[in-house]
């Protein structure tokens, strides 16, 4: 029973774009390792670019400084 944990910054991705995500990586378990789509979990978490950070800031403030 694989379960796969994607986290994404909360900024736009839409339901389509998450439901392919989803399938596409069902459909990538089942041909590389012939998993049971019936039993294969993949979870999308969406996290706030507040409480996402990398090199000692927030993703919103190396967003704004990109700009």
């Amino acid at each position: 029973m694989p379960v796969v944990n994607i986290q994404i910054t909360r900024d736009g991705a839409t339901a389509e774009q998450k439901a392919e995500v989803i399938a596409g990586v069902t459909d990538v378990l089942v041909r590389v390792l012939n998993k049971d789509p019936a039993t294969t979990f993949v979870i999308i978490d969406e996290v706030d670019t507040d409480n996402w950070g990398h090199a000692g800031k927030s993703v919103t403030q190396l967003r704004a400084l990109a700009k």
